[in-house]
């Protein structure tokens, strides 16, 4: 029987591909892609001839019945998007509901995604947080980080490079200067850096260098304990 297979791709390193990868890119009747010209590039560099069709958040509602149409006739189809894994942050949930919707089968291959390694090595804990993806831009941003400021979990979320510092200012604002924040941007890639400190440290360091790149913002848990402690030095200071 046919399938539909999600196949995440390198985030920038292109080394960062599985065998396994590979073998699905090759051997599937055709590709969707985000961005065709995107996967070319890595198509060339795993010397994979195939053909793609795009599948992007313009076009995703109007494709996934073809495309579930396409397996169910025995076509074997690769999704991808142009860097990671599809369906976080990048479209993919759509026709994955649909292939589990028709009975089709839906096998998603382990690989590259910014998500991990970022909270690995933030130095917060891992064992457990919580993933935001990107914010709403506008309506309804700063009720949500609010909503956060008292989450318990480590906190991860996408953002601009053009928005990092509003960013940075929007949850000093909600959760505290003093909260410790890692940014880490470039994963994989020749300029990857972390920035660790508090939220105003890091604030201060990307007001002063120009945030370039893919980043990724990790905020540490709510702990009120410490929150109580500063108030508790604040207090002592006062007197």
């Amino acid at each position: 029987m046919a399938k539909l297979y999600i196949v995440p791709t390198p985030i920038g390193n292109l080394e960062d591909i599985t065998l396994r990868a590979i073998n699905v890119l090759r051997e599937v009747d055709f590709i969707l892609a985000e961005d065709t010209r995107t996967t070319s590039h890595l198509l060339r560099h795993l010397g994979i001839e195939k053909p793609m069709h795009s599948h992007h958040k313009f076009n995703e509602h109007a494709t996934v019945g073809r495309v579930a149409e396409s397996i169910a006739q025995g076509r074997d189809v690769a999704l991808v998007s142009d860097a990671g894994t599809p369906g976080i942050s990048d479209p993919g949930f759509l026709l994955v509901r649909k292939c589990v919707e028709e009975g089709i089968d839906v096998e998603t291959l382990p690989g590259a995604t910014a998500l991990i390694p970022a909270v690995v090595q933030s130095g917060f804990p891992c064992d457990r947080f919580c993933f935001e993806g990107f914010l709403p831009q506008k309506k309804g941003r700063m009720k949500r980080l609010a909503e956060l400021a008292t989450e318990p979990r480590t906190l991860v979320l996408y953002e601009s490079p053009y928005r990092v510092v509003k960013c940075l200012e929007q949850l000093a604002e909600t959760m505290g200067a003093e909260r410790r924040v890692a940014v880490v941007r470039e994963i994989t890639k020749r300029f990857e850096q972390t920035v660790r400190g508090t939220i105003a440290e890091v604030l201060e360091h990307f007001r002063s260098h120009e945030p370039k790149g893919e980043f990724v913002i990790v905020v540490a848990g709510y702990d009120p304990k410490a929150e109580r402690d500063d108030e508790d030095v604040d207090t002592q200071t006062e007197e």
